[in-house]
């Protein structure tokens, strides 16, 4: 298999595995994310957690080392004690026979059980002597002694010259009770009379009492450790609120400024910093309101200005254009004459549907276009305006209604119009070829798409298809008239909707325009059910990137009932 094969098939398995695990740990991360303060907060715990544990960890593990290593050196100095004074009746004693001898025994067990600190003591003979029959019995004090003794420390003791030696183990407790606790064997030599051979001393040391130590310093670390975590933590959330509160607070006076409220301000925070970015804001904020109603100021000026200029062009229009088919009708003039005011009559015309298409635009410019919404079929409103515009066309402009059929909340005049501006446009560039309307809809929005098989564009030219005025070629005559705002005003129209338009073009391959409106106001997103890329010229990989969710325009427009 192929190194990228692999590759591509791991770079899967993470996805699956990353889509399986969203849900459950998906909130988690975009929190993390998206929270400064809770990363902060997090980071700081989780070092002071870390530092506390291993600061905790080396104190624990330095006073067990001390204690133990007291504990052990007390040990082996209480031994040797209770080992030299036992050795020292051995060798004063006079000992011979085996009642004597039983003494003397008696006598060493006593001065062991007198000085060690210790109540677990041991005496045996070592093995591999020679038997004798007036050698003193072992004898053991404290339960479970003889059983702690491992085989691996008789033998050292058997076979080693050393004067001590020490094993960790586990020794029983006192009573009945089955448990047992850390300590250690100490190990050392008696040695009798000739013929009775060398006896093995075993003393048991519990470190019950330094075991009881660490458990107390530990509970006391950690219970020490979790009280400063828990005040580090209060600290810190703390310092974090009032360390992030001036942002928040200016977070959300930008949010109102931004949503329209001129009178949004920072109030001062009582820190120079904090201070200078409250009077900096502040600034920015009247700055910013004196630009807008001065803006505001300008825009109702222009409205009014445009207002007023179509108003008073409209009389003399109006005359000029009675005038003129007076002129055309009369039937005294000279042909060339009449064709002069015949077109005349058409330059009027299209001068009067440019005053509409300024007025519309000021109107959208100003932002104080109203939709007068209504339940409507696409299908019956689309197939209106093709009916309309077919008469006008040498093109065939076939509609195929794939969806769409259930009616919609719209304002049919706009969306008309829409539809009248991209038929119209595909008939001025479609070469007489057929131009085919296509609808669609989905369970979000509803699509329409104009596909003409005329010159196309190309892509520099596709980026300004929107532009006021701009045409892709000047040179080319407009068959239907038209006044180079029609695309222009079909976009606002359905960014008015909350849509979208947006089209595909390519030389010499035609255009494809295509309108998508959500079928509900709320939404923000939405998938458009038809593609932009027309399946003749694109493969299924391609559709599937083009067929994607689209963005809602947001517009600050009223929205009317019927």
């Amino acid at each position: 298999m192929p190194a990228r094969e692999k590759r591509r098939r791991r770079r899967l398995r993470k996805l699956r595995f990353l889509r399986r695990i969203d849900p459950v740990f998906g909130p988690i991360r975009r929190r993390w994310q998206n929270s400064l303060p809770l990363r902060v907060i997090t980071m700081t715990v989780v070092i002071a957690s870390l530092l506390t544990l291993f600061g905790g960890t080396f104190i624990l593990s330095s006073v067990r080392e001390d204690l133990t290593a007291s504990k052990l050196e007390n040990a082996l100095e209480d031994s040797a004690r209770a080992t030299v004074a036992a050795q020292r009746i051995i060798d004063s004693s006079d000992a011979s026979d085996r009642s004597s001898l039983s003494s003397l025994m008696l006598s060493v067990r006593s001065a062991i059980r007198d000085i060690s600190s210790s109540s677990l003591i041991y005496v045996r003979r070592q093995a591999g002597q020679a038997a004798s029959q007036d050698a003193p019995l072992d004898f053991r004090t404290g339960a479970g002694v003889m059983e702690a003794v491992t085989t691996e420390l008789s033998n050292a003791a058997a076979t080693s010259d050393a004067e001590q030696l020490w094993q960790y183990v586990e020794l029983p407790t006192s009573g009945f009770d089955t448990d047992t606790l850390p300590g250690i064997i100490v190990a050392t030599e008696l040695v009798f009379p000739a013929g009775i051979g060398t006896y093995d001393l075993f003393i048991g040391y519990s470190f019950a009492e330094t075991d009881d130590s660490l458990t107390f310093i530990t509970r006391t670390l950690v219970v020490t450790g979790v009280f400063t975590l828990i005040i580090l933590l209060l600290l810190v959330w703390y310092a974090a609120v009032q360390l992030f509160a001036p942002i928040r607070e200016a977070a959300e006076a930008s949010k109102r400024l931004a949503s329209g409220d001129a009178k949004a301000r920072m109030e001062q925070q009582g820190d120079f910093a904090f201070d200078a970015l409250s009077n900096n804001f502040n600034t920015m904020a009247d700055t910013l309101s004196a630009r807008i109603s001065e803006l505001d100021t300008l825009s109702v000026m222009q409205q009014r200005f445009v207002s007023d200029v179509s108003h008073e062009l409209r009389t003399p229009l109006t005359t000029i254009r009675l005038a003129s088919e007076v002129l055309t009708n009369s039937e005294n003039l000279p042909p060339v004459e009449k064709r002069a005011a015949s077109v005349m009559g058409e330059q009027l015309t299209r001068f009067g549907m440019l005053l509409d298409d300024l007025l519309e635009i000021s109107r959208y410019d100003a932002g104080r276009v109203q939709l007068d919404t209504e339940p409507t079929s696409l299908v019956q409103l689309v197939q209106e305006q093709v009916e309309q515009l077919q008469p006008l066309s040498q093109s065939i402009i076939e509609v195929r209604p794939l969806g769409a059929y259930n009616a919609i909340e719209i304002d049919p005049r706009r969306i008309s119009r829409i539809v009248r501006n991209l038929v119209g446009n595909a008939i001025e560039h479609g070469e007489g070829r057929p131009i085919i309307v296509t609808l669609d809809s989905n369970s979000s929005a509803v699509a329409i798409t104009v596909r003409d098989y005329g010159i196309g564009m190309t892509e520099a030219q596709v980026d300004r298809v929107f532009d006021r005025f701009w045409r892709a070629d000047p040179s080319r005559k407009r068959t239907l008239g038209g006044t180079g705002l029609g695309l222009a005003i079909a976009r606002e129209d359905a960014e008015a909707h909350g849509g979208v338009l947006d089209v595909w073009s390519a030389p010499d391959a035609g255009a494809n325009f295509r309108l998508t409106l959500p079928k509900n106001d709320n939404q923000d997103t939405f998938l458009s059910p038809l593609p932009l890329t027309p399946a003749d010229v694109a493969d299924a990989a391609t559709q599937s990137e083009q067929t994607g969710w689209l963005d809602r325009p947001r517009r600050w427009l009223s929205k009317g009932g019927r």
